[in-house]
């Protein structure tokens, strides 16, 4: 199958691609400059309507994989609409053009990478079924929501499938070595807020990868959550985190105080978030995680810190 991975110098595009490759499919990166890239690459602007259709036109895919996002190495929880501006963008006008130079293309299999934490609060996990967090949503999340939902319903009208991923680990992301989250946690920076509720399902950017490949060619289109097998609490990871690094335990920090710091999204990242259930993945898909626990993947081969 002819693949064109839209994002493939990313976290998940860069298992993604020599992943594809292995199991011979024939595969062509689209990026945005040829730095950074390996392998077979088209150029191209997401933006750019006419620019991108010849690229895709070039690579003749007969599946597109959109993995466009631009999401900074640190985003400001404070800021995060800001900060998340260009992803937004990428999730709705980037992706129409994307999609309809693939039809144009002759592509017929469309997959996208969207988000498993995005659930309003509830007790337990959730299903695809869920609602999205529509009520009451924290305002600086509301711009990230509403692509999000753009991105599910373009995907849908060209029968393409969504996997939600959890929190995303592995080499290039913030759990990562030299991660933004794992140097706020070696510096002693990443306070429990409040009870520390959320509940956080994590994905690692290999399981990502095996996902995808495995819904290139089932007939499954909507939603599924892609996330590992054990879900933890927000105030049970991150004191686990520091021991792994041998840094110093987390402090506590009280909501109203933590506010003034890192404003309602970030009090609601430590205290609202929903996990998510991966029964229709495994079902559907015929996939299980590599790493069923993020204890089990964080610090596997050098892919995350650690000494787990």
């Amino acid at each position: 199958m002819r693949v064109l991975v839209a994002g493939s110098t990313g976290v998940i595009g860069s298992r993604l691609v020599p992943l594809l490759e292995a199991v011979g499919h024939d595969v062509t990166g689209l990026a945005r400059t040829t730095t950074r890239t390996t392998g077979k690459v088209v150029t191209a602007d997401a933006f750019d309507r006419d620019g991108l259709a010849r690229a895709v036109a070039e690579a003749a895919p007969d599946a597109v994989v959109n993995l466009l996002t631009a999401i900074p190495a640190a985003p400001d929880p404070k800021h995060l609409a800001r900060d998340f501006a260009a992803t937004n963008r990428l999730r709705t006008e980037g992706t129409r053009n994307l999609y309809d130079a693939a039809a144009q293309a002759g592509a017929t299999r469309v997959l996208a990478q969207g988000l498993a934490y995005a659930y309003q609060p509830a007790d337990g996990l959730a299903d695809e079924d869920a609602p999205l967090w529509t009520d009451r949503t924290p305002k600086q999340f509301a711009p990230v929501l509403e692509a999000l939902v753009e991105l599910e319903g373009l995907t849908a009208d060209a029968g393409g499938l969504v996997l939600r991923f959890g929190h995303l680990y592995g080499p290039g992301s913030a759990y990562a070595p030299d991660g933004s989250f794992t140097a706020q946690v070696r510096a002693g920076k990443v306070p429990i807020v409040g009870g520390g509720h959320s509940t956080l399902s994590f994905t690692h950017a290999d399981d990502a990868a095996t996902a995808l490949v495995a819904a290139l060619d089932k007939d499954v289109a909507g939603v599924l959550n892609v996330v590992d097998d054990a879900p933890v609490t927000m105030g049970e990871f991150i004191p686990a985190y520091a021991r792994m690094l041998e840094a110093p335990a987390p402090k506590r920090a009280p909501a109203a105080l933590a506010r003034l710091a890192v404003g309602p999204w970030g009090v609601a990242f430590m205290n609202g978030l929903r996990g998510a259930a991966n029964t229709r993945a495994r079902l559907r898909l015929d996939w299980r995680p590599r790493y069923a626990s993020w204890r089990d993947g964080i610090g596997a081969s050098g892919d995350a810190a650690g000494t787990a």
